[in-house]
């Protein structure tokens, strides 16, 4: 058997090729665990067991259960590295305002989703005049902006503003109906203090013929944004998004460190990175608490954990309603397991920042995003704050991607070898370099991730529907 024990002071190890009795990526006993007995993996504890386990026997949900506790208190003790710093350049399309882009893309946004077919023709028509250096027309549709109130309300205009301002749109177009909660005055004011000169507005109702008005105002954003051309962009322009989904028992030990690695690398040249999914962090937040680079910032920290669990509660649900059915068969037991694999991600550099839902990354290093784990609407988020491209681990493979380039890192060879089609490196290898020469290749404009031609954004809903 395959295997390997990640931390000295752990009690169990995992199986690497699997056998009648461990799948593949599953844990076994290292030494006897008593009923009782803490799970240790990663030098952390994962969980409690709920029977006597031999050692060698395997380690799973039928006798480890969670030990989290809803009400833990938290401290602050720094521990997080300082990277030495160097400079670096991608090739990017410089923008008047705010930080170059990867991608010459223009974007239909609807207001609301009752002119979603609107947009979408717009797109597809608009598309038969793409060229030069434009990479495409996209419309970006979604099912709300109208019946929608409170928090929720203001939620779906803020992050659609914040789409706007993704750096990888060179030009934008909203479209309204014109009697939608989220209207077209509402956004133009929230964009107002950005100055922007490449968005456009138009209601359907305000104008005879919607497909005509359209098309008159993206064909002029053609013949500006074909003649854009990359150019050498310093590397503190960059900014990295991290998400998992589809997670196996690899992940904590190929493709989220080696994102972690790739993080650090992106601090070092002065570049950003956010992490989100903050209910995957519960039962490793602590560790990332004490990554903080201050204690201003790890109070704003504490609060966003915090204030999850709160609202976790309120609904009626443990916070520790996780791990998924996926991620229990490609062994994953519990959520703490799940989130200490999870953080690996956002490497061993100190957290700048910590951002809320549509707000947009202001400091150079690892922010941290209150936005919660699903994949699509994590993923929207981080891209909406700001992130050019999101490097998106998984050990069980999707197709999805949101509106910014979405590379699909594959943790075993597996899912890499099945799913080529979707995965665009696989983590396996543990290849620094080749990862880090991928992404370089994806921000200069000379790769394309599989999933590129895909385009989606979903909100974080929380409130009534009317």
């Amino acid at each position: 058997m395959k295997t390997v024990i990640i931390n000295k002071k752990d009690n169990v190890g995992v199986c690497l090729d699997g056998n009648e009795q461990i799948p593949a990526g599953h844990k076994y006993a290292l030494q006897d665990i008593s009923c009782g007995d803490y799970v240790v993996k990663y030098g952390e504890i994962i969980g409690k067991a709920t029977k006597d386990i031999a050692k060698g026997e395997w380690v799973h949900t039928h006798n480890v259960k969670s030990h989290l506790d809803e009400n833990v208190a938290y401290r602050y003790e720094f521990n997080a590295n300082k990277p030495e710093k160097s400079s670096a350049t991608f090739k990017g399309y410089k923008r008047e305002k705010g930080r170059a882009g990867i991608r010459n893309e223009i974007y239909i946004i609807p207001t609301v989703g009752c002119v979603n077919n609107v947009c979408i023709r717009l797109a597809n028509e608009a598309q038969k005049y793409v060229q030069g250096s434009i990479d495409g027309v996209y419309a970006l549709t979604h099912q709300f902006g109208c019946s929608q109130l409170g928090e929720d309300n203001e939620n779906i205009k803020k992050l659609l503003c914040a789409i706007a301002l993704n750096p990888n749109a060179s030009y934008v177009l909203f479209v309204g109906l014109g009697c939608e909660n989220n209207g077209l005055d509402g956004i133009k004011e929230t964009l107002a203090p950005y100055g922007r000169n490449n968005i456009e507005y138009f209601n359907c109702q305000d104008v005879e013929n919607e497909h005509e008005y359209g098309m008159n105002v993206l064909k002029g954003f053609i013949d500006k944004a074909k003649d854009l051309q990359r150019e050498d962009v310093d590397f503190s322009e960059l900014c990295i998004g991290l998400k998992c989904g589809g997670s196996d028992g690899y992940s904590g030990l190929t493709a989220n460190p080696l994102v972690g690695r790739i993080t650090d690398k992106v601090v070092s040249l002065n570049g950003s990175a956010i992490l989100t999914e903050v209910p995957e962090m519960f039962g490793a937040e602590q560790l990332l608490m004490n990554k903080c680079k201050n204690e201003q910032i790890f109070e704003r920290y504490k609060k966003m954990i915090e204030d999850f669990k709160a609202y976790y509660i309120k609904q009626g649900f443990p916070v520790y309603e996780n791990p998924s059915p996926g991620n229990k068969k490609g062994g994953i037991t519990t959520l703490e397991e799940k989130s200490l694999g999870c953080i690996e991600k956002a490497g061993t550099t100190e957290i700048v920042d910590v951002l809320s839902y549509g707000e947009l990354v202001k400091e150079g290093g690892v922010s941290a995003l209150n936005a919660p784990g699903n994949d699509l609407i994590a993923a929207t988020a981080l891209a909406a704050s700001g992130c050019q491209i999101v490097l998106f681990t998984t050990g069980r493979g999707t197709p999805f991607s949101t509106f910014v380039p979405t590379m699909k890192i594959g943790t075993n060879d597996g899912i890499s070898a099945k799913k080529s089609g979707w995965i665009d490196f696989n983590a396996y290898s543990m290849d620094e370099d080749g990862l880090f020469a991928l992404l370089q290749k994806a921000v200069d404009g000379e790769y394309k991730c599989k999933s590129e031609d895909v385009r989606e954004i979903a909100f974080y809903k929380t409130g009534v529907t009317l």
